[in-house]
């Protein structure tokens, strides 16, 4: 195939109706149902197909790679504990704030910082960055939400 014809077939998924797309999907993908998803979704990924039976796939290098990137990805970090859940007193909490380093020790009833007791982590960030801060975002136990 050519890249004039490579383009042509991209270029003809988008007028396709779903049922075409989904047969089209059937010949390009022998072994495989068409996933039940919506017609963005089949014609990225005819699209996708397409150009790699024409061109080729990643090189071996790279298909390794990414199996061993997916395969380290799938392997979960330490688990964090479910909110609700009490931290294990003895767990030492790190981070870094205005280039010091600040360690917090989590006790049966309460947070040890730099010789003080505080009731919470809040507490423990706000006094150590003077304004108001969710204990658990800014000691990194809490996912922050990244608008799009």
């Amino acid at each position: 195939m050519n890249d004039i014809s490579v383009i042509k077939q991209v270029a003809a998924l988008t007028e396709m109706p779903i049922a075409d797309l989904k047969k089209k999907w059937v010949d390009l993908h022998p072994k495989t149902e068409p996933p039940p998803f919506n017609r963005a979704f089949l014609v990225k990924r005819l699209a996708h197909r397409i150009q790699e039976l024409s061109l080729g796939g990643l090189p071996e290098q790279a298909e390794k790679r990414m199996e061993r990137l997916l395969t380290e990805e799938a392997t979960p970090p330490i688990p964090k504990q479910p909110q609700g859940d009490r931290l294990l007193p003895g767990t030492r909490l790190i981070r870094e704030w205005k280039g010091q380093e600040c360690c917090c020790t989590v006790l049966e009833d309460g947070f040890e910082y730099q010789g003080r007791k505080f009731g919470s982590l809040s507490a423990v960030a706000n006094f150590i960055s003077g304004t108001k801060w969710n204990g658990l975002t800014f000691w990194g136990l809490k996912k922050q939400e990244i608008k799009k």
